[in-house]
């Protein structure tokens, strides 16, 4: 069997790991599958789109730099693409889930989240049409690292990008107030309270988080396959397994959940094909809730 699946299934389990871990915050915290997630990763996906090719258009020489096939203006397409995820996943909250939560029970929760997530993707697609983009259409060449691997400059730049801010997710996590709040609240919401932890700050902190997460995500997914509308859609399956692969509620579960995932995935497509793709995620999906529920890294109740 050709090794070439490990370079790309963790090319692509690094940008499951990203998103799969504001889903698991989310769960965690807030008690509920979010369906609007995957439209996070589209919206944040666009958005550095938009940002990239308006300052090309402002600077032609910002197109592209060493081997890479784009430039500083995708760098800081990046960033506004960050900002976009924050603002949407505050905006969502604070319009729908906020009034939802005090009022209605679990179910309720996701079934909004399923219609609110159909609401963005039509919005998305009325925007921007349904024909896939590119953030460039330039052809790479791989470089061979031995045994049959090939990567492109793109693939190591994004597995770079990814390790980076899940250390930055890490320190904050760990290292900062805000952090520790929120596995506080996320163990024990009413007694966090009462220890003087403000509950809305920590749910607008989730939310900020993975928000910028998954757009980072979607646009790291655009640098090495075409996007479009539906691209968050087709991400859930996986984010989901993910997160529960790794064990809901632990960060780096969901990173090694995703790990995994896309190396499954990679592996799946070279054996069997492409089609295949999803029903690998899913059956892994089963097979864990299955065999240990609980995921590799998650607690018992």
């Amino acid at each position: 069997m050709n090794l070439q699946f490990v370079a790309d299934g963790l090319a692509m389990g690094a940008m499951i790991g990203l998103g799969a871990i504001g889903l698991t915050l989310t769960y965690s915290i807030l008690r509920f599958a979010n369906f609007v997630h995957g439209e996070f990763i589209a919206w944040g996906a666009y958005t550095g789109l938009v940002v990239a090719n308006g300052l090309i258009v402002l600077s032609p020489k910002s197109g592209s730099f060493g081997p890479f096939s784009f430039g500083w203006a995708l760098l800081i397409g990046l960033f506004a693409a960050m900002l976009c995820g924050v603002a949407l996943a505050l905006l969502v909250d604070k319009f729908a889930f906020k009034q939802l939560r005090m009022q209605s029970n679990t179910i309720v929760l996701v079934i909004a989240s399923f219609g609110l997530s159909l609401a963005l993707r039509s919005l998305l697609e009325f925007f921007v049409t349904s024909q896939p983009a590119y953030y460039s259409r330039d052809i790479q060449m791989a470089v061979p690292l031995g045994l049959g691997v090939r990567v492109t400059p793109d693939q190591l730049l994004v597995l770079a990008l990814a390790a980076g801010l899940l250390v930055v997710v890490h320190v904050i996590l760990t290292r900062t107030h805000a952090g520790r709040a929120m596995r506080a609240f996320s163990e024990n919401p009413l007694l966090a309270e009462v220890a003087g932890i403000d509950g809305a700050a920590v749910v607008r902190m989730t939310w900020a988080l993975g928000g910028a997460l998954a757009a980072a995500s979607g646009v790291m997914l655009g640098i090495t396959v075409q996007i479009r509308p539906t691209m968050g859609f087709d991400m859930l399956l996986p984010l989901f397994a993910a997160a529960i692969l790794g064990g809901i509620g632990s960060v780096p579960g969901a990173v090694m959940g995703g790990l995994i995932i896309g190396l499954a995935e990679a592996g799946g497509v070279q054996l069997f094909g492409g089609s295949y793709r999803a029903a690998v995620a899913f059956l892994i999906l089963i097979a864990v809730l299955l065999v240990r529920p609980n995921g590799l890294f998650g607690r018992r109740p």
